[in-house]
């Protein structure tokens, strides 16, 4: 007879469903091990193929028995095809013969399918992987929880810094790492980022490391101590000299200087009833005049217009009744090396007794440092930092404010005029930073 039969197992498995099928006096003629389905090697059964017989002629006709592996999930199935049996038994060999015939079948075809390395190279044994109830040493273990928080932290850094170069600080505390990632989230420079988070390491014990209202206002207190910031802003007043306090401001075009200006008039003449006038210097510009006109009627100062350096000259060294000059200038392409230089003879010519270096919040980082690098040829004394309400991140205002290393003096954060201006506070900026208030 012949006959085939799926089971999942081994050899042995297929042993016994020969004698199973077969009977005790089945004798094993060939066996063959070989995969079957799956996809591209993966998934594929294993299948052995075991020729049995029974009777006189065993050889004549060949009996299949593939055993293969189905799923875990599906029990061992059984199925047997019965066609036409053997007329008579024929002398059967001893339990014996028959397991050290098979067993010598297996050998030469594993060997056939698996040859043995080349003696000049010698398998290594593969490494064990520590079993799961096993505890990795605690150094090992730190060890390994830095390389997590530095691979993190390069992450971060790939994605907000287009040249990361220092090393994360991968040895901190698992909330001020936490702090640290925030700060690269905000944009804020790496090596900022890091001084920040160092500092303030140092003045945390371990207990309060555990308390994250204390860990952010350390690290409130850590951003505003690397900002350099005038709380108290343009005092209006005689200066030394005997003139006006003259207030020059300077930047690139479109920042917002003639809107700052407005503001500042409307809070020195109806705020603090001070004694104001303005100067313009941007008349390359016909709307820049009306607007600021605009606002000097509205305030109700004075509005100057010199139309060259001498009467620009004569304006400000004049003793006058009157507290404080504001004076705007032609927005400056900061690639514009001739109309640099013609806002240099201008400063020279007003002498003014401060200069502030206006900013918008909305440019880039590459721009900012670009026109704060373009206008280092020109005396400024002063940041101001405008449109914070449409600031995509608070961090690169606090890299820019580092790396002027001037004061900060005022921010804006609308175009409402007199309002949405206040006085450049370290605190106030670093609390921005650390996404605790906004803008408004």
């Amino acid at each position: 007879m012949k006959l085939k039969m799926f089971t999942a197992g081994s050899l042995a498995d297929a042993l016994a469903l020969v004698r199973q099928q077969l009977g005790p006096h089945a004798v094993i003629l060939h066996t063959r091990t070989y995969k079957r389905g799956g996809f591209l090697g993966f998934r594929a059964h294993t299948v052995v193929e075991v020729t049995a017989g029974v009777g006189q002629r065993v050889g004549h006709p060949r009996l299949k028995l593939p055993i293969a592996a189905p799923p875990a999930s599906n029990p061992p199935a059984v199925q047997a095809l019965p066609a036409n049996s053997a007329n008579s038994l024929a002398q059967q060999p001893s339990a014996g013969d028959l397991i050290r015939r098979t067993y010598a079948l297996a050998k030469a075809e594993l060997a056939r399918n698996n040859p043995p390395p080349p003696a000049a190279l010698p398998v290594q044994p593969l490494p064990v992987a520590p079993a799961s109830d096993q505890r990795l040493p605690h150094d090992q273990l730190a060890q390994e929880v830095q390389a997590v928080k530095r691979m993190v932290a390069s992450v971060m850094r790939r994605q907000c810094s287009p040249s990361p170069t220092a090393a994360p600080p991968a040895d901190l505390p698992g909330s001020l790492f936490d702090e640290y990632l925030r700060l690269l989230q905000q944009e804020v420079a790496e090596e900022l980022a890091e001084e920040v988070v160092r500092k303030a390491r140092q003045e945390l014990s371990n207990h309060q490391l555990a308390d994250p209202a204390i860990v952010r206002r350390i690290l409130r207190q850590q951003v505003a101590s690397l900002i350099a910031a005038d709380d108290q802003g343009i005092v209006p007043g005689t200066a030394p000299d005997g003139r006006p306090r003259t207030v020059a401001f300077v930047g690139p075009t479109g920042v917002g200087k003639t809107t700052t200006i407005a503001k500042l008039a409307a809070q020195f003449k109806l705020k603090q009833q001070k004694r104001v006038e303005l100067i313009t210097l941007d008349t390359y510009r016909i709307s820049a005049v009306d607007q600021l006109k605009t606002y000097a009627d509205i305030i109700g100062v004075p509005l100057h217009v010199p139309t060259n350096l001498q009467q620009l000259h004569d304006l400000v060294s004049k003793p006058r009744p009157c507290d404080i000059l504001l004076m705007d200038t032609a927005g400056r392409s900061q690639r514009d090396d001739k109309r640099l230089d013609q806002l240099q003879a201008s400063l020279q010519a007003a002498q003014p007794h401060e200069v502030h270096l206006v900013l918008s919040s909305t440019c880039s980082q590459p721009a900012i440092f670009d026109a704060i690098e373009r206008f280092s040829r020109i005396r400024t004394d002063s940041i101001i930092l405008t449109k914070l309400d449409e600031a995509v991140s608070f961090g690169v205002l606090f890299n820019v404010a580092r790396k002027v290393n001037k004061r900060l003096s005022y921010i804006t954060t609308g175009q409402e005029v007199p309002h949405d201006i206040e006085v450049g506070r370290a605190d106030r900026l670093a609390a921005m930073v650390l996404g605790e208030v906004g803008a408004e």
